[in-house]
């Protein structure tokens, strides 16, 4: 893949995954990290994204800040927040898996130890059904960091709605009205989709609400 040209917000993603690979590494040497980071860069900016974009990752990344205090290992969290739309086709279904296994991959290639590779993938397979179990911080951080779209403005949760619509834009649009509604009653089904202190206080009412009402213009 091609290197992308420069970006205020690329160089920033750039130096945020030098940061986290650097630290998860725990101070081992290993590989430049420059070389992955553009990789992963270049698959954040493929044009069948819509929603699922480098600013959905800066957005994670900037969720997991917020809930640092909460993870085990945040630099892990961090790497798994990387990888964990890495490979994005809106048609198929495989691509947790096929994210994780790019993980799998990548990350021993640029020094990082087996466990900390396996955690990594663990933790981007869990966002196949944002449900980790209990006592697992790390994943709660990771969903939570994910969902947090949910609790949005009105606004901004509006043009969340329609990147994602637009992601399944070869979907006829009575499929994608069933299909949408049908994920959104899964989500308010949930006892709690936050699973974090602070994203229990801070998220689940308004995810609640932008959900509800989404529901609401599906079915009219």
């Amino acid at each position: 893949m091609a290197d992308l040209p420069p970006h205020p917000a690329h160089d920033d993603l750039r130096a945020r995954w030098r940061a986290a690979l650097l630290a998860a590494r725990g101070g081992a040497p290993g590989p430049d990290p420059a070389p992955y980071a553009e990789n992963l860069l270049a698959r954040w900016a493929e044009p069948q994204r819509r929603y699922h974009t480098t600013d959905h990752l800066a957005a994670v990344l900037d969720r997991i800040d917020v809930l640092e205090s909460y993870a085990r290992q945040p630099a892990v969290v961090r790497l798994a927040a990387w990888f964990h739309d890495a490979v994005y086709r809106p048609d198929r279904s495989e691509n947790e898996e096929r994210s994780a296994a790019l993980a799998e991959r990548a990350l021993p290639e640029a020094g990082l130890g087996p466990e900390s590779t396996a955690e990594v993938a663990r933790l981007v397979r869990l966002t196949f059904g944002h449900d980790p179990g209990p006592g697992d911080a790390d994943g709660e951080v990771l969903c939570d960091a994910d969902l947090a779209i949910l609790a949005a403005p009105a606004a901004e949760y509006a043009a969340y709605a329609a990147a994602v619509r637009e992601e399944y834009g070869f979907v006829p649009d009575d499929a994608f009205r069933a299909g949408r509604a049908g994920v959104l009653r899964q989500l308010l089904a949930l006892p709690a989709l936050f699973r974090t202190p602070y994203g229990a206080e801070h998220w689940e009412a308004a995810a609640r609400r932008n959900l509800t009402a989404e529901l609401e213009l599906l079915s009219v």
